[in-house]
């Protein structure tokens, strides 16, 4: 009984001793409330924080925020665009990347996020276009859009070999200077 007392004050003390009081109002229960008189943060340099830290859910919300203050303007878009590429939402995100785009100075990395969408969809012919335009924008200085070229490259060029299909052929002469393909038969 004395032990636990002990420990009980031992914890107060702690506690107390961790807290500010000058700026804890003791008339309320409740937090401090928030001071709207201050300028708030732009919603943009938050989300693009957010991006980095990989918070994509947060950094949509406070996107979304910038939206409501700024419009719905080409970098809105493209961070839009990104969080939602993160969070794994590629239809809408290629939405909201093709909306950034048509902007004349899109930044290279949204041409990247937009090939990305396009590679996982499957559309790889365009996603290589898009990444050359990405890559060519950038000066060829990013790393990160030069290996997303190359994989786009080594996906487009990809073939389909399937050893089932393959079949016994003989070449034939059928006239003068022409030869066409005869499927063997045992």
């Amino acid at each position: 009984m004395i032990r636990a007392a002990c420990a009980a004050l031992a914890c107060l003390i702690v506690v107390g001793a961790c807290t500010d009081t000058a700026r804890i109002d003791k008339d309320t229960p409740y937090a401090p409330g928030v001071d709207r008189k201050k300028e708030a943060v732009d919603g943009m340099i938050v989300g693009n924080r957010l991006l980095e830290a990989k918070q994509y859910e947060l950094a949509l919300d406070a996107f979304t925020r910038a939206a409501a203050t700024e419009g719905l303007t080409p970098k809105v878009y493209a961070g839009l665009g990104a969080a939602n590429l993160g969070l794994g939402r590629l239809g809408q995100a290629e939405v909201q990347l093709r909306e950034a785009i048509k902007a004349p100075d899109a930044a290279p990395q949204t041409w990247n996020n937009l090939g990305v969408v396009l590679m996982d969809q499957g559309e790889v012919p365009e996603a290589v276009e898009v990444l050359r335009r990405a890559f060519a924008l950038s000066n060829g200085e990013n790393d990160e859009i030069r290996d997303n070229l190359r994989l786009a490259l080594a996906m487009n060029d990809k073939t389909v070999y399937d050893p089932d299909a393959e079949q016994e052929l003989d070449l034939v002469r059928s006239g003068s200077g022409q030869y066409r393909l005869r499927e063997q038969f045992p």
